[in-house]
C-alpha cells in the first residue's frame, strides 16, 4: 500500500480513538456529577466543567444531559448483566448455602460500589424514560434468573412460591444496598454482613438440611 494511502487510512482511526477517549472522559465526569448532585440538578455545564472541557466540546458528542445519562446507563446495564450472569451462575451442589449467598452478594455489592452512579440513575427521580424501561427489563430478567436457580435447587417447590421468593430476595437486596452505599469503611462492611445474614436466614428454612445454595 502506498505510504500516503496508509496515512490517509490511519487518520480516521486516530480520530475515532480520540473520540472514544473523549466520550469516556465525559461519561466519567457525568457519573461524578450525577452522584454528587443527582440527575435532576445536574447540568451539561457542570459535566463539562468536571471533565475539564468547554460546553461546546461536550455538545460535539452529546446534544443534552439526557443523552449522556442514556449512554452511561446503557454501558452500566451491559456490565450489570455480565455481573449477575456470574453471580447467579450454577454452583457446586455441595456449596453451603451461607457461602453461596455471600459470594452472590459480594459480586453485586462490588459492582454497585465500583459504580455508585448506577444506583443514582436507576433509583433517582426524574430519570429518562428509556433508562426506566431498561431498568424494568433488567429487574424482570434478574428475577427470572433467581427463579431458575431456585427452581433447579428446589424442584418440588410450587412455581408461585419460587416466584414470590425470588421477588422477596431481590427486594431485600435492593433495600440493603441503599444502606450499604450510604456508609463507608467498617460500617459499610457491617451492613454487607447484615444483608448476607438476612438473605441466608430467609432462605435457610426452604433448604432444610441441604447444603446447596
Amino acid at each position: 500500500m502506498p505510504e500516503k494511502q496508509q496515512e490517509a487510512d490511519e487518520r480516521p482511526r486516530r480520530r475515532q480513538a480520540r473520540g472514544e477517549r473523549r466520550i469516556a472522559q465525559l461519561l466519567e465526569a457525568a457519573a461524578s456529577v450525577f452522584c454528587t448532585t443527582g440527575y435532576t440538578a445536574a447540568s451539561t455545564n457542570a459535566i463539562a466543567r468536571e471533565a475539564g472541557v468547554s460546553p461546546g466540546t461536550l455538545y460535539q458528542f452529546f446534544p443534552n444531559k439526557e443523552a449522556i445519562a442514556i449512554e452511561l446507563g446503557d454501558r452500566l446495564m451491559h456490565e450489570m448483566r455480565a455481573t449477575y450472569g456470574e453471580a447467579l451462575a450454577p454452583v457446586d451442589p455441595a456449596t453451603p448455602l451461607e457461602e453461596a449467598v455471600g459470594a452472590a452478594v459480594d459480586r453485586f455489592i462490588a459492582f454497585n460500589c465500583d459504580h455508585p452512579v448506577f444506583f443514582a440513575l436507576m433509583h433517582g427521580p426524574d430519570i429518562p424514560g428509556r433508562i426506566t424501561e431498561e431498568h424494568d427489563a433488567l429487574h424482570a430478567t434478574l428475577v427470572s434468573r433467581i427463579e431458575a436457580l431456585l427452581s433447579s435447587l428446589l424442584p418440588t417447590t410450587p412455581t408461585a412460591e419460587v416466584t414470590r421468593t425470588a421477588h422477596v430476595c431481590l427486594g431485600m437486596y435492593k433495600a440493603g444496598l441503599e444502606l450499604v452505599l450510604a456508609h463507608e469503611g467498617a460500617e459499610r462492611e457491617a451492613y454487607v454482613r447484615e444483608l448476607k445474614n438476612i438473605l441466608f436466614r430467609y432462605l435457610e428454612p426452604m433448604f432444610g438440611d441441604r447444603t446447596a445454595t
